[in-house]
């Protein structure tokens, strides 16, 4: 029997607050089932974190922390976009839509 349907079962408006809220730390990506990007996005964060508070003064490990950081904070945009124009999936590659999509 093969799934038909077109949409996920995942709320869109709980995927957009995790994200707004704890997007840094990937936790709208276990949410939707992508533990991959979840996985990614926490290991970002807590490597950057590790690293910042590890330096002494500004240094080389300060300078990756930040970067690291940075790099997330981009990734987590460029997600919440996907997910603000419909365009976001699912771990099982159904998209999330607006609400009134359904």
């Amino acid at each position: 029997m093969t799934d038909k349907r077109e949409y996920s079962d995942k709320s869109y408006v709980t995927a957009a607050v995790l994200a707004g809220i704890f997007g840094v730390i990937g936790i709208h990506h276990f949410y939707v089932g992508r533990w991959g990007h979840g996985l990614f996005d926490l290991s970002m964060t807590v490597l950057g974190v590790i690293a910042i508070t590890s330096a002494n003064g500004f240094s080389a490990l300060m300078a990756s922390g930040i970067l690291l950081l940075l790099l997330d904070l981009i990734h987590t945009v460029y997600f919440m976009y996907k997910l603000i124009v419909g365009e976001y999936r699912d771990g099982s590659g159904f998209l999330i839509p607006y609400p009134r999509h359904r």
